[in-house]
């Protein structure tokens, strides 16, 4: 289970057309060039992905649509998260899994629970879930965050196999390798805090930039996870110059607009987010 999310893994954007429908074709685009690009397995359905304004339709869609048009057979991790843990775990326990090899989840957000709540949380959806289960703590995004202790507690359940970690809180990631199970996997979830946590024990990174950066992401990478530091902070140091403007007008925004430049896809996204501006379109395009 471990090789399968070992390097690095694509957060997938959901194209939209002018209408805002999902666009297949460049969905498939982007598989075959991500696939080409040489990442380790796709993630789709996830913040990158705009689920939080996707139906659960098309949610599935995307999913059977994925599984038909894989290039390279990678490995597929669907993302599903919210605040609500009863309808997370009707929703697991209803979906069919075929051809799914984990399911991540984002700690919930907005309702704030306590570390008790968050690990009673994860432990209903585990126990639900018939694929395995990789824990998302983003608290930026969820307004709080899962404590080294709790992520430890947690990795000892059977069906949690790791965690994408995305505080920026060093410390709490020494803590959490310091202490988690041999077999537990620590992935990255920040792409400019990918080599440093690889360097601690981290195994790869869940990535957004990989979606118009493939082969950058995934060279800089496998350099990391094969000690050769030089050549990974070679990457890094030229990924750090766009990094930025991926985030600055909201994500999935700059990489979108990445992949408009590339001809992968258009930049549409659903409100509340809004097409990049004039300025970030001409930054972008004077990086690339």
């Amino acid at each position: 289970m471990q090789n399968l999310f070992k390097g690095t893994g694509v957060a997938l954007v959901t194209p939209f057309n002018s209408e805002l429908k999902i666009d297949y074709d460049s969905f498939e685009k982007l598989l075959e060039f991500n696939s080409n690009g040489g990442v380790d397995y796709f993630v789709v359905n996830g913040t990158t992905g705009e689920s939080a304004t996707t139906s659960g339709q098309e949610k599935r869609d995307l999913l059977k649509f994925i599984q038909k048009n894989n290039p390279g057979k990678l490995p597929i991790v669907y993302g599903t998260g919210g605040y609500d843990t009863l309808d997370i775990v009707k929703h697991v326990r209803e979906m069919d899994w075929t051809g799914v090899d984990a399911l991540l989840s984002v700690s919930p957000y907005y309702n704030r629970p306590s570390q008790k709540g968050i690990i009673a949380h994860y432990d209903a959806v585990a126990d639900a879930c018939a694929v395995p289960v990789i824990m998302y703590n983003v608290p930026k995004r969820t307004g709080s965050n899962m404590e080294a202790s709790t992520t430890v507690e947690l990795a000892n359940h059977e069906n949690i196999i790791a965690v994408k970690e995305a505080s920026g809180d060093f410390g709490q990631i020494v803590d959490i390798v310091a202490n988690k199970p041999d077999d537990f996997m620590l992935i990255s979830g920040d792409d400019m805090c990918s080599v440093s946590m690889i360097s601690i024990g981290a195994v790869g990174v869940i990535s957004v930039l990989a979606n118009g950066f493939p082969k950058e992401m995934s060279g800089m990478i496998s350099a990391a996870l094969k000690g050769d530091y030089a050549n990974a902070q070679s990457y890094l140091y030229k990924l750090s110059h766009i990094n930025p403007h991926m985030y600055s007008e909201a994500s999935p925004v700059g990489i979108k607009e990445v992949l408009r430049q590339l001809g992968i896809c258009e930049n549409h996204v659903r409100l509340p987010l809004v097409p990049p501006s004039s300025k970030l379109i001409e930054t972008i395009k004077a990086i690339l």
